[in-house]
């Protein structure tokens, strides 16, 4: 899908003029950037941007417990450079790396300036028709069986409860398998939602009661997508 249609004009425009940036992944920065150059120019040429990684950790581990000192890596904003912050797929520091980057924008006295692009999270909660008036992303649930379903159970019996919608999601190659472990371990009138590869030409989104899952088998799906889970009443 060309860049275009799924970020707004504007952002692409903000980006073409930034120079430095910090990613997950420099070569697939580059990529996306030479994407962006094709809408809207960059002011400096591709070899020309300064782009740093995030470290290996930080990709494997995340950095939302506020662990990793980021200021090192806005050397160049204290010196009057705007610098951009991607993430691989969606928005940074949002179910992604990068929120350490943010809070030393902040204690660094930076001003921080949000772009707006497409959100998965809230693409999907909004495809879902689950409550989007009061929800809650948990991240990943724990890849042992026994320890999943129970979490499984606690998240269910909590958005039972409370109206609360749930929100979760995996590493792609485990998504049959958490699709399977939630039908398994879910009550019949339990909503379960999964959005797969939004913003993608290939984007599917399904939300049934998991009696109606189980009834109907769910097509074969691409293993490479990622996915949003959402479970509610």
């Amino acid at each position: 899908m060309p860049v275009e249609q799924s970020v707004p004009l504007g952002t692409l425009q903000a980006a073409a003029g930034i120079t430095h940036w910090i990613c997950e992944n420099a070569k697939s920065a580059r990529a996306y950037l030479k994407r962006i150059d094709a809408v809207a120019p960059l002011a400096a040429a591709l070899q020309a941007q300064q782009i740093q990684e995030l470290p290996r950790e930080v990709h494997k581990k995340g950095d939302h417990a506020g662990q990793f000192d980021a200021r090192p890596l806005l050397a160049p904003a204290l010196a009057g450079n705007d610098v951009g912050l991607l993430s691989e797929a969606g928005m940074p520091a949002v179910a992604d790396p990068g929120s350490s980057v943010v809070k030393a924008a902040h204690e660094l006295g930076l001003r921080v300036v949000p772009l707006s692009g497409p959100v998965s999270l809230l693409l999907a909660l909004a495809a879902s028709g689950l409550n989007g008036q009061n929800f809650a992303f948990v991240g990943y649930l724990p890849q042992e069986a026994g320890e999943r379903a129970q979490r499984i159970r606690e998240l269910e019996a909590l958005a039972l409860r409370t109206g609360q919608t749930q929100l979760f999601i995996e590493t792609p190659y485990r998504n049959t398998a958490l699709t399977q472990a939630l039908l398994q371990t879910l009550q019949h009138n339990t909503r379960l939602a999964v959005a797969r590869g939004l913003t993608l030409a290939s984007a599917s989104v399904r939300s049934e009661t998991v009696k109606a899952w189980r009834s109907k088998p769910a097509a074969a799906a691409d293993e490479r997508a990622p996915a949003v889970f959402a479970i509610g009443r």
